[in-house]
C-alpha cells in the first residue's frame, strides 16, 4: 500500500529531546513499512548548511533549506521528520504554509531541567555569558503557539510523549489505526 507523505517538525530548545523522539518515530514509521527521512538539526548543518553561523539570519537560511527538503520529500510520498531547535514563529509558519501536510511537535522543558541533562555543559557556558548567540539564554526562542502535539520531556517518559504523537498522526490519518 502506498503511504501519502508529511512532515513531522520537532521544535525546541537544545537538549529537550527533539533527535530522541524524532529517531523513536522513524523506527515506529518503519516498522509500518513507511519510506522516512529523519533531517537531524546537527547533521543538516554539517552537510546541507556547512558554512552558516548562528545569526538570525543565518538560522533562518538554515530552517529554510531544512523544510525544502521536506516539502520536496513529502510532496514524493516521504515521511519527513525534522529535528531542529527552529527558533522563530515566522520561518516555522513559512515552512507549514509550503509543506502541505504539516505536523508541528513542540518538545518543551525549562531552562534548569535542559541545563542539568548538558552533558557538553553548554547551558553552564551560555548563562555565564561564555557564549554568545545560545538560543534560550542570550537568544530568542520563541515556542510554538499551536502545535499540533506538545511533550514536556521534563515530565512525560519518551514513550508517553511518543505515543501523543502516533495518536495526533492517527487522528490527522496519516497513520492507520
Amino acid at each position: 500500500m502506498e503511504h501519502k507523505g508529511f512532515t513531522v517538525w520537532f521544535t525546541g530548545l537544545s537538549g529537550a529531546g527533539k533527535s530522541t523522539l524524532a529517531n523513536l518515530l522513524e523506527k515506529e514509521l518503519r516498522a509500518a513499512n513507511m519510506k522516512v527521512e529523519v533531517l537531524d538539526g546537527d547533521v543538516v548543518r554539517t552537510h546541507l548548511s556547512k558554512g552558516l553561523g548562528f545569526s538570525k539570519e543565518d538560522r533562518d537560511t538554515n530552517i529554510r533549506r531544512i523544510g525544502w527538503v521536506c516539502q520536496v520529500l513529502t510532496r514524493n510520498g516521504v515521511v519527513a521528520i525534522a529535528a531542529a531547535i527552529s527558533p522563530y514563529h515566522e520561518i516555522r509558519d513559512e515552512i507549514r504554509a509550503n509543506v502541505k501536510d504539516f505536523v508541528e511537535v513542540y518538545v518543551e522543558a525549562p531552562i534548569p531541567v535542559l541545563a542539568e541533562r548538558d552533558v557538553k555543559g553548554l547551558y553552564k557556558k551560555a548563562l555565564a555569558g561564555e557564549i554568545k548567540n545560545f538560543t534560550g539564554v542570550s537568544d530568542p526562542y520563541e515556542a510554538p503557539e499551536h502545535a499540533e502535539v506538545v511533550c514536556h520531556s521534563d515530565c512525560e517518559t519518551v514513550n508517553e510523549s511518543l505515543d501523543k504523537i502516533l495518536n495526533v498522526l492517527r487522528q490527522k490519518g496519516y497513520l492507520n489505526s
